[in-house]
Protein backbone atom coordinates (compact mmCIF):
# COMPACT_ATOMS: atom_id res chain seq x y z
CA UNK A 1 0.00 0.00 0.00
CA UNK A 2 1.45 3.36 -0.97
CA UNK A 3 1.19 6.68 0.84
CA UNK A 4 -1.14 7.82 -1.96
CA UNK A 5 -3.72 5.39 -0.54
CA UNK A 6 -3.98 7.57 2.54
CA UNK A 7 -1.94 5.44 4.95
CA UNK A 8 1.51 6.67 5.84
CA UNK A 9 4.33 4.16 6.00
CA UNK A 10 4.70 4.65 9.76
CA UNK A 11 1.08 3.62 10.23
CA UNK A 12 1.16 0.20 8.54
CA UNK A 13 2.39 -3.19 9.57
CA UNK A 14 2.91 -5.82 6.91
CA UNK A 15 4.81 -8.68 8.54
CA UNK A 16 3.98 -12.03 6.91
CA UNK A 17 1.23 -13.76 8.87
CA UNK A 18 -1.40 -16.45 8.58
CA UNK A 19 -4.07 -17.95 10.81
CA UNK A 20 -4.70 -21.69 11.07
CA UNK A 21 -8.44 -22.03 11.71
CA UNK A 22 -11.01 -24.78 11.30
CA UNK A 23 -14.77 -25.41 11.18
CA UNK A 24 -14.71 -27.04 14.63
CA UNK A 25 -12.59 -28.14 17.55
CA UNK A 26 -10.72 -31.41 17.14
CA UNK A 27 -9.72 -30.70 13.53
CA UNK A 28 -5.99 -30.76 14.31
CA UNK A 29 -5.21 -27.04 14.65
CA UNK A 30 -2.61 -27.48 17.39
CA UNK A 31 -0.80 -30.38 15.73
CA UNK A 32 -0.63 -28.64 12.36
CA UNK A 33 0.32 -25.28 13.90
CA UNK A 34 3.19 -26.83 15.86
CA UNK A 35 4.39 -28.68 12.75
CA UNK A 36 4.19 -25.46 10.71
CA UNK A 37 6.09 -23.45 13.31
CA UNK A 38 8.84 -26.07 13.32
CA UNK A 39 8.89 -26.09 9.52
CA UNK A 40 9.23 -22.29 9.47
CA UNK A 41 12.13 -22.60 11.93
CA UNK A 42 13.73 -25.19 9.68
CA UNK A 43 13.50 -22.72 6.79
CA UNK A 44 14.95 -19.84 8.83
CA UNK A 45 11.75 -17.79 8.73
CA UNK A 46 11.88 -16.56 12.37
CA UNK A 47 8.34 -17.60 13.35
CA UNK A 48 6.40 -16.13 16.25
CA UNK A 49 3.17 -17.66 17.51
CA UNK A 50 -0.18 -16.43 18.78
CA UNK A 51 -3.21 -18.22 20.19
CA UNK A 52 -6.76 -16.95 19.89
CA UNK A 53 -8.74 -16.86 23.09
CA UNK A 54 -8.01 -17.58 26.76
CA UNK A 55 -5.87 -20.66 26.21
CA UNK A 56 -2.78 -21.27 28.33
CA UNK A 57 -1.53 -24.63 27.10
CA UNK A 58 -1.11 -24.10 23.36
CA UNK A 59 1.24 -21.13 23.94
CA UNK A 60 3.21 -23.38 26.31
CA UNK A 61 3.74 -25.82 23.45
CA UNK A 62 4.97 -22.97 21.28
CA UNK A 63 7.30 -21.52 23.93
CA UNK A 64 8.62 -24.53 25.83
CA UNK A 65 8.86 -27.10 23.06
CA UNK A 66 9.60 -24.99 20.01
CA UNK A 67 11.38 -22.10 21.72
CA UNK A 68 9.12 -19.59 19.98
CA UNK A 69 7.55 -16.49 21.52
CA UNK A 70 3.80 -17.03 21.91
CA UNK A 71 1.06 -14.65 23.04
CA UNK A 72 -2.70 -14.77 23.50
CA UNK A 73 -4.92 -12.60 21.33
CA UNK A 74 -8.43 -12.10 22.67
CA UNK A 75 -10.92 -9.52 21.44
CA UNK A 76 -13.15 -9.88 24.50
CA UNK A 77 -10.26 -8.89 26.74
CA UNK A 78 -8.96 -6.12 24.43
CA UNK A 79 -10.43 -3.48 22.17
CA UNK A 80 -9.30 -3.46 18.53
CA UNK A 81 -6.53 -0.91 19.02
CA UNK A 82 -4.95 -2.68 21.99
CA UNK A 83 -5.16 -6.06 20.29
CA UNK A 84 -3.43 -4.69 17.18
CA UNK A 85 -0.68 -3.23 19.31
CA UNK A 86 -0.16 -6.46 21.27
CA UNK A 87 0.07 -8.27 17.95
CA UNK A 88 2.57 -5.77 16.56
CA UNK A 89 4.77 -5.67 19.66
CA UNK A 90 4.95 -9.44 19.99
CA UNK A 91 5.55 -10.03 16.28
CA UNK A 92 8.59 -7.78 16.55
CA UNK A 93 10.49 -7.37 13.29
CA UNK A 94 8.42 -7.21 10.14
CA UNK A 95 10.69 -9.95 8.82
CA UNK A 96 9.35 -12.39 11.42
CA UNK A 97 6.60 -14.78 10.31
CA UNK A 98 3.51 -14.69 12.56
CA UNK A 99 1.32 -17.78 12.90
CA UNK A 100 -1.99 -17.39 14.74
CA UNK A 101 -3.64 -20.57 15.96
CA UNK A 102 -7.42 -20.32 16.01
CA UNK A 103 -9.78 -21.53 18.72
CA UNK A 104 -12.86 -23.74 18.37
CA UNK A 105 -14.64 -23.21 15.05
CA UNK A 106 -13.70 -20.21 12.94
CA UNK A 107 -16.85 -18.19 13.68
CA UNK A 108 -17.47 -19.43 17.25
CA UNK A 109 -17.41 -16.43 19.59
CA UNK A 110 -19.15 -15.18 22.73
CA UNK A 111 -21.79 -17.54 24.00
CA UNK A 112 -21.56 -19.62 20.84
CA UNK A 113 -23.94 -17.13 19.19
CA UNK A 114 -21.67 -14.19 18.34
CA UNK A 115 -18.69 -13.76 16.04
CA UNK A 116 -17.26 -11.40 18.65
CA UNK A 117 -14.10 -12.87 20.25
CA UNK A 118 -13.96 -15.64 17.64
CA UNK A 119 -10.93 -16.61 15.58
CA UNK A 120 -12.54 -14.78 12.67
CA UNK A 121 -12.80 -11.61 14.76
CA UNK A 122 -9.07 -11.80 15.53
CA UNK A 123 -8.28 -12.30 11.82
CA UNK A 124 -10.46 -9.31 10.97
CA UNK A 125 -8.77 -7.03 13.48
CA UNK A 126 -5.22 -8.06 12.55
CA UNK A 127 -5.98 -8.36 8.81
CA UNK A 128 -4.55 -11.88 8.83
CA UNK A 129 -5.17 -14.29 5.91
CA UNK A 130 -6.87 -17.50 7.05
CA UNK A 131 -5.88 -21.02 6.06
CA UNK A 132 -9.00 -23.11 6.64
CA UNK A 133 -7.98 -26.50 8.01
CA UNK A 134 -10.51 -29.22 7.14
CA UNK A 135 -10.59 -32.60 8.86
CA UNK A 136 -11.46 -34.51 5.68
CA UNK A 137 -11.17 -38.05 7.00
CA UNK A 138 -13.66 -40.30 5.20
CA UNK A 139 -14.73 -37.65 2.66
CA UNK A 140 -13.76 -36.39 -0.79
CA UNK A 141 -16.09 -34.26 -2.93
CA UNK A 142 -18.41 -33.77 0.04
CA UNK A 143 -15.95 -31.30 1.54
CA UNK A 144 -16.72 -28.82 -1.28
CA UNK A 145 -20.11 -27.66 0.05
CA UNK A 146 -18.56 -27.37 3.52
CA UNK A 147 -15.80 -25.12 2.16
CA UNK A 148 -18.28 -23.17 0.02
CA UNK A 149 -20.43 -22.44 3.05
CA UNK A 150 -17.46 -20.98 4.92
CA UNK A 151 -16.40 -18.91 1.91
CA UNK A 152 -19.94 -17.55 1.50
CA UNK A 153 -20.02 -16.61 5.19
CA UNK A 154 -16.62 -14.87 4.97
CA UNK A 155 -17.80 -11.26 4.67
CA UNK A 156 -14.26 -9.84 4.93
CA UNK A 157 -12.77 -12.19 2.29
CA UNK A 158 -10.14 -13.42 4.75
CA UNK A 159 -10.07 -17.14 3.88
CA UNK A 160 -7.24 -17.39 1.37
CA UNK A 161 -6.35 -21.07 1.30
CA UNK A 162 -7.54 -24.58 2.22
CA UNK A 163 -5.54 -27.34 3.92
CA UNK A 164 -6.81 -30.90 4.34
CA UNK A 165 -6.03 -32.99 7.41
CA UNK A 166 -6.25 -36.80 7.69
CA UNK A 167 -6.42 -37.60 3.97
CA UNK A 168 -4.38 -39.70 1.61
CA UNK A 169 -2.34 -38.22 -1.19
CA UNK A 170 -4.65 -39.83 -3.73
CA UNK A 171 -7.72 -38.13 -2.18
CA UNK A 172 -5.85 -34.83 -2.10
CA UNK A 173 -5.02 -35.11 -5.80
CA UNK A 174 -8.63 -35.96 -6.63
CA UNK A 175 -10.21 -33.01 -4.79
CA UNK A 176 -7.54 -30.39 -5.52
CA UNK A 177 -8.76 -29.50 -9.05
CA UNK A 178 -12.39 -29.64 -7.89
CA UNK A 179 -11.77 -27.15 -5.08
CA UNK A 180 -9.63 -24.80 -7.13
CA UNK A 181 -11.81 -24.83 -10.27
CA UNK A 182 -15.23 -24.71 -8.62
CA UNK A 183 -14.49 -22.63 -5.54
CA UNK A 184 -11.65 -20.49 -6.90
CA UNK A 185 -9.46 -20.89 -3.84
CA UNK A 186 -6.08 -22.67 -3.61
CA UNK A 187 -5.76 -26.02 -1.86
CA UNK A 188 -2.27 -25.56 -0.43
CA UNK A 189 -1.60 -28.97 1.06
CA UNK A 190 -2.59 -32.01 3.07
CA UNK A 191 -1.48 -34.04 6.08
CA UNK A 192 -2.01 -37.82 6.16
CA UNK A 193 -3.72 -39.56 9.01
CA UNK A 194 -1.08 -40.60 11.57
CA UNK A 195 -2.16 -41.57 15.06
CA UNK A 196 1.39 -41.14 16.38
CA UNK A 197 1.20 -37.40 15.74
CA UNK A 198 -2.11 -36.69 17.47
CA UNK A 199 -1.87 -34.67 20.69
CA UNK A 200 -4.47 -36.01 23.10
CA UNK A 201 -7.03 -33.72 24.73
CA UNK A 202 -7.66 -33.32 28.45
CA UNK A 203 -10.14 -31.16 30.30
CA UNK A 204 -8.40 -27.91 29.38
CA UNK A 205 -6.97 -27.70 25.89
CA UNK A 206 -4.20 -30.29 25.72
CA UNK A 207 -1.95 -32.27 27.97
CA UNK A 208 1.02 -30.26 29.17
CA UNK A 209 4.17 -30.33 27.00
CA UNK A 210 6.27 -32.14 29.61
CA UNK A 211 3.77 -35.01 29.72
CA UNK A 212 4.41 -36.20 26.15
CA UNK A 213 7.44 -38.38 25.62
CA UNK A 214 9.82 -37.31 22.83
CA UNK A 215 7.56 -34.37 21.95
CA UNK A 216 10.25 -32.37 20.14
CA UNK A 217 11.06 -35.39 17.99
CA UNK A 218 7.36 -35.91 17.26
CA UNK A 219 6.93 -32.31 16.15
CA UNK A 220 10.07 -32.43 14.01
CA UNK A 221 8.75 -35.58 12.33
CA UNK A 222 5.38 -33.87 11.80
CA UNK A 223 7.16 -30.88 10.23
CA UNK A 224 8.90 -33.18 7.77
CA UNK A 225 5.61 -34.87 6.87
CA UNK A 226 3.95 -31.47 6.53
CA UNK A 227 6.66 -30.22 4.19
CA UNK A 228 6.11 -33.15 1.84
CA UNK A 229 2.45 -32.23 1.42
CA UNK A 230 2.55 -28.42 1.59
CA UNK A 231 2.95 -25.81 -1.15
CA UNK A 232 5.32 -23.72 0.94
CA UNK A 233 5.71 -21.00 -1.70
CA UNK A 234 1.94 -20.58 -1.91
CA UNK A 235 1.77 -20.29 1.88
CA UNK A 236 4.39 -17.52 1.80
CA UNK A 237 2.50 -15.68 -0.94
CA UNK A 238 -0.74 -15.85 1.03
CA UNK A 239 0.98 -14.60 4.20
CA UNK A 240 1.85 -11.26 2.58
CA UNK A 241 -1.61 -10.46 1.32
CA UNK A 242 -2.62 -7.47 3.46
CA UNK A 243 -1.38 -4.67 5.72
CA UNK A 244 -2.47 -3.74 9.21
CA UNK A 245 -3.22 -0.08 9.88
CA UNK A 246 -2.04 1.20 13.27
CA UNK A 247 -2.53 4.36 15.26
CA UNK A 248 0.44 6.68 14.99
CA UNK A 249 1.23 6.67 18.75
CA UNK A 250 1.88 3.12 20.00
CA UNK A 251 0.20 2.00 23.19
CA UNK A 252 2.39 1.20 26.17
CA UNK A 253 1.77 -1.29 28.92
CA UNK A 254 1.32 1.59 31.36
CA UNK A 255 -1.75 2.88 29.51
CA UNK A 256 -3.72 -0.02 28.17
CA UNK A 257 -6.91 0.03 30.23
CA UNK A 258 -9.28 0.35 27.28
CA UNK A 259 -12.49 -1.64 27.47
CA UNK A 260 -15.41 -2.04 25.15
CA UNK A 261 -18.93 -1.44 26.27
CA UNK A 262 -21.38 -4.28 26.70
CA UNK A 263 -22.52 -4.03 23.08
CA UNK A 264 -19.02 -4.39 21.68
CA UNK A 265 -18.53 -0.72 20.78
CA UNK A 266 -15.51 1.25 21.92
CA UNK A 267 -15.94 3.77 24.68
CA UNK A 268 -12.21 4.15 25.45
CA UNK A 269 -12.57 4.04 29.21
CA UNK A 270 -9.00 4.77 30.15
CA UNK A 271 -7.79 3.62 33.54
CA UNK A 272 -6.94 6.41 35.96
CA UNK A 273 -3.27 5.49 36.01
CA UNK A 274 -0.35 7.74 35.29
CA UNK A 275 2.19 6.93 32.56
CA UNK A 276 5.22 7.33 34.78
CA UNK A 277 7.33 4.32 35.71
CA UNK A 278 8.76 5.68 38.94
CA UNK A 279 8.21 2.59 41.08
CA UNK A 280 11.23 0.94 42.60
CA UNK A 281 11.75 -2.64 41.48
CA UNK A 282 9.86 -4.93 43.86
CA UNK A 283 10.44 -8.68 43.95
CA UNK A 284 7.27 -10.63 43.21
CA UNK A 285 7.36 -14.41 43.76
CA UNK A 286 5.49 -16.14 40.91
CA UNK A 287 4.62 -19.84 41.26
CA UNK A 288 5.71 -21.79 38.20
CA UNK A 289 6.07 -25.56 37.93
CA UNK A 290 4.08 -28.58 36.75
CA UNK A 291 1.15 -27.69 39.02
CA UNK A 292 1.05 -23.90 38.45
CA UNK A 293 1.81 -22.68 34.96
CA UNK A 294 -1.18 -20.75 33.59
CA UNK A 295 -0.16 -17.14 33.01
CA UNK A 296 -0.95 -14.58 30.33
CA UNK A 297 2.32 -13.09 29.12
CA UNK A 298 0.68 -9.65 28.96
CA UNK A 299 -0.17 -9.91 32.68
CA UNK A 300 3.46 -10.53 33.57
CA UNK A 301 4.65 -7.74 31.27
CA UNK A 302 2.21 -5.33 32.88
CA UNK A 303 3.48 -6.25 36.34
CA UNK A 304 7.05 -5.62 35.18
CA UNK A 305 6.09 -2.29 33.65
CA UNK A 306 4.85 -1.19 37.08
CA UNK A 307 8.11 -2.09 38.73
CA UNK A 308 7.83 -5.79 39.56
CA UNK A 309 10.95 -7.93 39.49
CA UNK A 310 9.57 -11.41 38.89
CA UNK A 311 11.25 -14.39 40.53
CA UNK A 312 9.79 -17.82 39.86
CA UNK A 313 9.48 -20.51 42.51
CA UNK A 314 8.00 -24.00 42.73
CA UNK A 315 5.38 -24.93 45.35
CA UNK A 316 6.12 -28.54 44.40
CA UNK A 317 9.90 -28.61 44.66
CA UNK A 318 11.12 -25.61 46.69
CA UNK A 319 11.04 -25.53 50.48
CA UNK A 320 10.20 -21.86 50.91
CA UNK A 321 9.41 -18.65 49.07
CA UNK A 322 12.23 -16.65 47.47
CA UNK A 323 14.09 -14.46 49.95
CA UNK A 324 12.98 -10.84 49.93
CA UNK A 325 9.71 -11.38 48.08
CA UNK A 326 7.26 -8.52 48.72
CA UNK A 327 4.29 -10.08 46.94
CA UNK A 328 3.08 -13.46 45.67
CA UNK A 329 1.30 -14.49 42.48
CA UNK A 330 -0.21 -17.99 42.42
CA UNK A 331 -1.49 -18.71 38.93
CA UNK A 332 -3.73 -21.46 37.69
CA UNK A 333 -2.76 -24.95 36.64
CA UNK A 334 -3.40 -28.51 37.77
CA UNK A 335 -2.85 -28.66 41.55
CA UNK A 336 -5.34 -31.54 41.69
CA UNK A 337 -2.94 -33.72 39.69
CA UNK A 338 -0.13 -33.02 42.15
CA UNK A 339 -2.17 -32.81 45.36
CA UNK A 340 -0.20 -35.55 47.12
CA UNK A 341 3.14 -33.86 46.38
CA UNK A 342 1.79 -30.42 47.35
CA UNK A 343 0.52 -31.83 50.64
CA UNK A 344 3.86 -33.51 51.32
CA UNK A 345 5.75 -30.21 50.89
CA UNK A 346 4.77 -28.98 54.35
CA UNK A 347 7.67 -26.52 54.46
CA UNK A 348 6.36 -24.59 51.45
CA UNK A 349 2.78 -24.68 52.69
CA UNK A 350 3.91 -23.25 56.02
CA UNK A 351 6.04 -20.64 54.26
CA UNK A 352 3.11 -19.38 52.20
CA UNK A 353 0.64 -19.50 55.05
CA UNK A 354 3.09 -17.65 57.27
CA UNK A 355 3.64 -14.71 54.93
CA UNK A 356 -0.08 -14.45 54.18
CA UNK A 357 -0.77 -14.16 57.91
CA UNK A 358 1.87 -11.41 58.07
CA UNK A 359 0.07 -9.48 55.35
CA UNK A 360 2.27 -9.89 52.28
CA UNK A 361 0.05 -9.00 49.26
CA UNK A 362 -1.07 -11.94 47.18
CA UNK A 363 -3.04 -12.69 44.01
CA UNK A 364 -4.30 -16.25 43.53
CA UNK A 365 -6.23 -17.46 40.51
CA UNK A 366 -8.06 -20.78 40.07
CA UNK A 367 -5.44 -23.45 40.85
CA UNK A 368 -3.57 -21.01 43.09
CA UNK A 369 -6.83 -20.25 44.89
CA UNK A 370 -7.43 -23.98 45.41
CA UNK A 371 -3.91 -24.37 46.84
CA UNK A 372 -4.50 -21.61 49.42
CA UNK A 373 -7.51 -23.35 50.93
CA UNK A 374 -7.55 -25.87 53.75
CA UNK A 375 -8.30 -29.02 51.77
CA UNK A 376 -8.55 -30.23 48.20
CA UNK A 377 -10.58 -33.32 47.32
CA UNK A 378 -9.36 -34.66 43.98
CA UNK A 379 -10.99 -36.82 41.32
CA UNK A 380 -9.95 -39.97 43.18
CA UNK A 381 -12.07 -38.94 46.18
CA UNK A 382 -9.09 -38.44 48.46
CA UNK A 383 -8.69 -35.23 50.44
CA UNK A 384 -5.33 -33.49 50.76
CA UNK A 385 -4.16 -30.76 53.09
CA UNK A 386 -3.33 -27.48 51.38
CA UNK A 387 -1.98 -24.19 52.76
CA UNK A 388 -4.90 -23.21 54.97
CA UNK A 389 -4.45 -19.50 54.30
CA UNK A 390 -8.13 -19.38 53.25
CA UNK A 391 -10.81 -21.10 55.28
CA UNK A 392 -12.55 -23.46 52.88
CA UNK A 393 -12.36 -26.70 50.94
CA UNK A 394 -12.29 -27.41 47.20
CA UNK A 395 -13.92 -30.51 45.75
CA UNK A 396 -14.11 -32.07 42.27
CA UNK A 397 -17.64 -31.73 40.84
CA UNK A 398 -17.36 -33.82 37.68
CA UNK A 399 -18.58 -30.98 35.48
CA UNK A 400 -17.57 -27.50 34.39
CA UNK A 401 -18.48 -24.83 36.94
CA UNK A 402 -19.28 -21.22 35.89
CA UNK A 403 -17.59 -21.72 32.54
CA UNK A 404 -16.65 -18.93 30.13
CA UNK A 405 -15.94 -15.22 29.77
CA UNK A 406 -17.12 -12.71 32.36
CA UNK A 407 -16.59 -9.17 33.55
CA UNK A 408 -15.70 -8.87 37.25
CA UNK A 409 -16.66 -5.74 39.22
CA UNK A 410 -15.58 -5.01 42.78
CA UNK A 411 -18.54 -4.26 45.02
CA UNK A 412 -18.23 -0.75 46.46
CA UNK A 413 -18.63 -1.95 50.03
CA UNK A 414 -15.62 -4.25 49.61
CA UNK A 415 -13.10 -1.65 48.44
CA UNK A 416 -11.31 -1.95 51.78
CA UNK A 417 -8.65 0.41 53.09
CA UNK A 418 -6.41 0.27 50.03
CA UNK A 419 -5.30 3.62 48.61
CA UNK A 420 -6.05 2.29 45.13
CA UNK A 421 -9.72 1.53 44.53
CA UNK A 422 -10.51 -0.85 41.67
CA UNK A 423 -13.25 1.27 40.16
CA UNK A 424 -13.72 -0.39 36.80
CA UNK A 425 -14.42 -4.03 35.94
CA UNK A 426 -11.67 -6.40 34.91
CA UNK A 427 -12.28 -9.03 32.27
CA UNK A 428 -11.38 -12.67 32.48
CA UNK A 429 -12.76 -16.19 32.28
CA UNK A 430 -13.48 -19.24 34.41
CA UNK A 431 -12.72 -22.85 33.45
CA UNK A 432 -12.72 -25.34 36.30
CA UNK A 433 -14.24 -28.64 37.40
CA UNK A 434 -13.79 -27.85 41.10
CA UNK A 435 -15.84 -25.72 43.44
CA UNK A 436 -15.20 -24.33 46.91
CA UNK A 437 -17.11 -23.93 50.14
CA UNK A 438 -15.67 -20.41 50.18
CA UNK A 439 -15.67 -18.78 46.74
CA UNK A 440 -15.80 -15.27 48.17
CA UNK A 441 -18.39 -12.60 47.39
CA UNK A 442 -16.44 -9.34 47.01
CA UNK A 443 -16.84 -9.13 43.23
CA UNK A 444 -19.85 -9.52 40.97
CA UNK A 445 -19.26 -11.56 37.82
CA UNK A 446 -21.42 -10.90 34.76
CA UNK A 447 -21.43 -12.88 31.54
CA UNK A 448 -21.16 -10.68 28.43
CA UNK A 449 -24.31 -11.74 26.52
CA UNK A 450 -26.70 -13.47 28.90
CA UNK A 451 -26.04 -10.98 31.73
CA UNK A 452 -26.09 -13.94 34.10
CA UNK A 453 -24.28 -12.90 37.26
CA UNK A 454 -22.89 -14.36 40.47
CA UNK A 455 -20.76 -13.33 43.43
CA UNK A 456 -17.13 -14.38 43.56
CA UNK A 457 -13.60 -13.74 44.83
CA UNK A 458 -12.07 -12.83 48.15
CA UNK A 459 -10.65 -9.31 48.33
CA UNK A 460 -9.07 -7.17 50.99
CA UNK A 461 -6.16 -4.77 51.13
CA UNK A 462 -3.67 -7.65 50.92
CA UNK A 463 -5.39 -10.44 48.96
CA UNK A 464 -7.25 -11.01 45.69
CA UNK A 465 -8.18 -14.68 45.33
CA UNK A 466 -10.77 -16.69 43.45
CA UNK A 467 -11.47 -19.03 40.56
CA UNK A 468 -11.43 -16.39 37.77
CA UNK A 469 -8.40 -16.05 35.50
CA UNK A 470 -8.05 -12.27 35.07
CA UNK A 471 -6.60 -10.34 32.13
CA UNK A 472 -4.88 -7.41 33.82
CA UNK A 473 -4.55 -5.10 30.77
CA UNK A 474 -8.35 -4.93 30.63
CA UNK A 475 -8.09 -2.88 33.84
CA UNK A 476 -4.55 -2.10 35.07
CA UNK A 477 -5.97 -0.83 38.37
CA UNK A 478 -5.58 -4.46 39.50
CA UNK A 479 -1.82 -4.17 39.02
CA UNK A 480 -1.68 -0.68 40.51
CA UNK A 481 -3.44 -1.94 43.65
CA UNK A 482 -1.15 -4.96 43.95
CA UNK A 483 2.13 -3.10 43.43
CA UNK A 484 1.07 -0.25 45.73
CA UNK A 485 0.31 -2.72 48.51
CA UNK A 486 3.65 -4.48 47.96
CA UNK A 487 5.37 -1.11 48.05
CA UNK A 488 3.66 -0.19 51.34
CA UNK A 489 4.90 -3.34 52.98
CA UNK A 490 8.41 -2.78 51.66
CA UNK A 491 8.57 0.77 53.04
CA UNK A 492 7.09 -0.33 56.34
CA UNK A 493 9.72 -3.01 56.83
CA UNK A 494 12.50 -0.71 55.66
CA UNK A 495 11.67 1.76 58.46
CA UNK A 496 12.21 -0.85 61.18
Amino acid sequence: MSESCGVKKSQIFNAPRIMIAAPKSGSGKTSITCALLQLLKNHGKNPVAFKCGPDYIDPMFHRQVLGINSTNLDSFFCDDRLLKEIFRQNTGSQENFAVIEGVMGLFDGLGGTSVKASSYDIARITRTPIILLIDAEGASRSILPLIKGFLDYDSENLIKGIFLNKVSKSTYLVVKPLIEEELKIPLIGFFPKDSENVLKSRHLGLVLPNEIKDLKEQIQKSAEVLESGLDFKMLENISRGDVLELKRRPLTYMNVGILKDGNGGENDRQSDISDDNSYDRIKIAVAFDEAFCFYYQENLKLLESYGAKIEYFSPLHDKSLPDGAKGILLGGGYPELYAEELEANLSMRNSINGVVQKGIPLIAECGGFMYLQEKLTAQNGKSYQMCGAIKGECRYTGKLVRFGYAEFSLKEENSGDSSVIIKKPVRGHEFHYFDSTNNGACFTAEKPLSKKSWDCMIFNSKMLAGFPHLYYPSNPEIVRWFIDECKKGWKGRAKK
